[in-house]
């Protein structure tokens, strides 16, 4: 039988310079980056060890160097390059999801946030 199990980053707040106009480059907003993946149990359920999964502390990083260091003007392109650099970076990874969410968005009118989610899979 195989199984797999799913981790969950959640609300992860990053402040970036995002977004098509000058000014949302100059001010700056925060960004908020959830990231769920899928891995295969295998050892690292079975024998209870850390080497045998993907160090969610690991995934942070990666997820934040991209988000602050990586300007992007759609958060569309910014889901795709996260999704893509986790996969690259984390083999075991079978699935991930990506949501990102921009409070600030530049729109005429009322909202809690805009949320793009990117979903790709080996």
């Amino acid at each position: 039988m195989t199984s797999q199990y799913t981790i969950t980053l959640k609300n992860c707040a990053f402040f970036a310079r995002h977004g098509v106009f000058p000014q949302e480059e100059f001010l700056g907003q925060r960004f908020y980056v959830d990231a769920e993946f899928d891995l295969p149990a295998g050892e690292a359920v079975r024998r209870d060890l850390i080497d045998n999964t993907v160090d969610y502390g690991s995934v942070f990083k990666v997820i934040e160097e991209i988000v602050v260091h990586t300007r992007r003007e759609l958060i569309e392109a910014l889901a795709q390059d996260i999704a893509d650099a986790l996969l690259t970076r984390f083999p075991p990874i079978q699935r991930v999801r990506i949501n990102v969410r921009k409070p600030s968005a530049p729109v005429p009118g009322i909202l809690d946030y805009v949320q793009v989610s990117l979903e790709t899979a080996r």
